[in-house]
């Protein structure tokens, strides 16, 4: 399947942890073979967002990678995330992140200080320079408070090792002039429009839902890029709820609940995200049954 530089589909992976909030390592590493041999993942992305990174230490970080890796091999594409909003900490992450068996780095915008156009160029840049691996810019405006402008994608393109680009902007008329006017690969980084960037570019998902839809994603994109666009149609549709219900509340707590309705791990969050409420979770059942997803219904 793979179409990008890093794999086609790959998952967001949450960071399980213990009942007490201690790591789950072999939590971890029991779900990452789940996506990898039941949900078509042909990467995973690990220390992002989903995966709670603004709460785990950096030695948690590199513990979590050393074990993914040493569960799902090396052809699987593991992609760490090392953005933070201080590029010093962001290159000590990339390093650290390639010492443990990374194959890949995602690096987000800055966040909250709202740099400059030239800031981020400065900063994907020196991520970019610490290590060998392949980087992932990762845009997404309305957590971080500045959009990477397509001029400053055409820029980074450049760098010898800025290979793709992670689109949460929503914004489909920058999408389309980026892909036209560099060679980043491109993924999309918000669920809800996975068919649309497909159909301007896409070279695959980064996703949330793929925790408990990846293997229907990979068909879609299978059937997509085989001309069956009909198809393709119709199983995106038939996803929507999943889309949705996932998002009904913050990403990581109902995707959290899904994997405990199916019995795999995820554990509880670290504050300040809080676990669902039961009125939460009937809802996402309900989400998980009109999308046709199986799950073990417990109390």
């Amino acid at each position: 399947m793979t179409h990008g530089p890093v794999g086609s589909m790959l998952t967001a992976m949450v960071t399980p942890f213990h009942a007490d909030g201690s790591l789950d390592l072999d939590g971890a590493q029991e779900l990452a073979r789940h996506l990898v041999d039941k949900q078509a993942n042909d990467g995973l992305i690990l220390n992002g967002t989903t995966g709670e990174s603004p709460t785990t230490t950096d030695q948690e970080k590199s513990d979590l990678v050393r074990a993914v890796r040493a569960a799902v091999g090396d052809d699987v594409h593991l992609v760490a995330g090392v953005g933070t909003y201080d590029t010093a900490h962001s290159v000590h992450l990339a390093r650290e992140a390639a010492a443990a068996g990374a194959s890949g780095l995602l690096v987000v915008s800055p966040y909250y200080s709202r740099p400059p156009q030239e800031g981020l160029l400065a900063h994907f840049r020196a991520v970019a320079d610490a290590t060998e691996l392949p980087v992932i810019t990762y845009d997404i405006p309305k957590r971080t408070g500045v959009s990477i402008d397509v001029e400053t994608l055409v820029r980074l393109a450049d760098h010898p090792r800025i290979v793709a680009n992670k689109d949460a902007k929503g914004d489909l008329d920058a999408a389309q002039w980026a892909m036209r006017r560099t060679d980043l690969a491109w993924y999309s980084g918000d669920d809800i429009l996975n068919l649309p960037l497909l159909s301007v570019g896409a070279h695959g998902f980064i996703s949330v839902v793929g925790h408990i839809v990846g293997d229907r994603l990979a068909a879609m994109a299978q059937a997509f890029w085989a001309g069956r666009v009909q198809e393709a149609l119709e199983m995106n549709r038939a996803m929507l709820p999943v889309y949705t219900g996932i998002f009904r509340t913050q990403g990581v707590i109902l995707t959290k609940a899904a994997l405990a309705l199916q019995g795999l791990p995820g554990g509880p969050l670290r504050l300040p995200l809080i676990d669902a409420t039961p009125e939460q979770i009937a809802c996402l059942r309900e989400d998980l049954r009109n999308a046709g997803v199986p799950f073990e219904v417990t109390a």
